[in-house]
């Protein structure tokens, strides 16, 4: 059974130095960076730091600090559930505009079922998603997106959004 999330919208903005400010309805903002093998560095206007790493079978780690992990799953539409109870939903990509759409006239029922993130991963696991991911990226099997939440990361793509309905930087 899937469990009430909070909902937290978020807009992204490509700046001059190729980061992204992404801008969440709940006042945090965060600046973002595209690393090497698809991960992408973090810190926000609280002080903290991250990674968001994309790990396999939609499945995000996100690294806040030395200590702390929440999981997060893409579920399509811009929209991604956390393992801290949020639901994020990306409102710049075409895939986000898409789910607000359809939520907005009443049929949330044609978008697909939130699922529920892993709460906790063994380390084994986690690079069982990561051997998945990397087998789907070298069959170029996977989306071009990125989210908090969402698909296999395109090479070439930096920060660009995809139409297929999925987020665009890991939720």
């Amino acid at each position: 059974m899937t469990r009430p999330y909070r909902e937290v919208p978020f807009r992204d903005e490509l700046l001059a130095d190729g980061t992204v400010r992404r801008a969440y309805a709940d006042g945090r903002q965060e600046w973002r960076r595209r690393g090497a093998g698809g991960v992408v560095t973090w810190r926000d206007n609280r002080g903290r730091t991250g990674v968001d790493e994309l790990l396999g079978g939609r499945v995000v780690k996100r690294r806040i600090g030395e200590t702390a992990v929440l999981y997060g799953r893409d579920v399509g539409y811009g929209r991604t559930t956390w393992s801290d109870g949020v639901l994020t939903v990306n409102q710049t990509s075409a895939g986000g505009r898409a789910g607000l759409i359809i939520a907005g006239i009443g049929a949330a029922g044609l978008l697909p079922a939130l699922v529920d993130p892993p709460f906790a991963m063994t380390p084994e696991e986690e690079e069982a998603l990561r051997q998945q991911q990397a087998q789907q990226a070298s069959s170029g099997s996977g989306g071009s997106g990125d989210s908090g939440g969402d698909t296999t990361v395109a090479a070439d793509s930096d920060w660009s959004s995809s139409d297929d309905g999925t987020g665009d930087d890991f939720g």
